[in-house]
């Protein structure tokens, strides 16, 4: 298995786990890991089309951690900014597909892996 496509499985994994948590969002423990993994995917999302990659494949995966989370309107809106902030970061440093930019992806896809990981192993059913 690849490592995007590890990525968007453990993605998948660690959204339906925490889904299933009644715990509002102020108080849950995992929100920080999710708003994290939403800014990863936003940094993604910007870095892998700069570098070639064609189409829209981490913006959807936001799409459906947006769909499993199920937010009301402020927290979905928190969960936005904090896509549009991974997005935004790189916009200005990078114009094209260097080998820093290349770097910053695998350091992405490695924090995106270990964030879904620990939050599907600490808060999954």
């Amino acid at each position: 298995m690849s490592r995007t496509s590890l990525l968007v499985v453990l993605c998948l994994a660690a959204s339906t786990a925490v889904a299933a948590r009644p715990a509002s969002s102020a108080e849950a423990p995992f929100e920080p890991g999710l708003m994290r993994l939403a800014e990863v995917l936003g940094s993604l999302h910007f870095l892998r089309n700069l570098c070639g990659e064609k189409g829209d494949q981490w913006r959807v995966e936001m799409e459906k951690l947006l769909d499993s989370e199920n937010p009301d309107a402020e927290r979905r809106a928190r969960f936005i900014a904090s896509f549009n902030r991974g997005y935004r970061s790189f916009g200005g440093t990078y114009t094209q597909c260097t080998a820093s930019a290349t770097e910053a992806i695998s350091r992405y896809m490695k924090e995106g892996e270990t964030l879904t990981r620990d939050i599907a192993s600490r808060y999954g059913n």
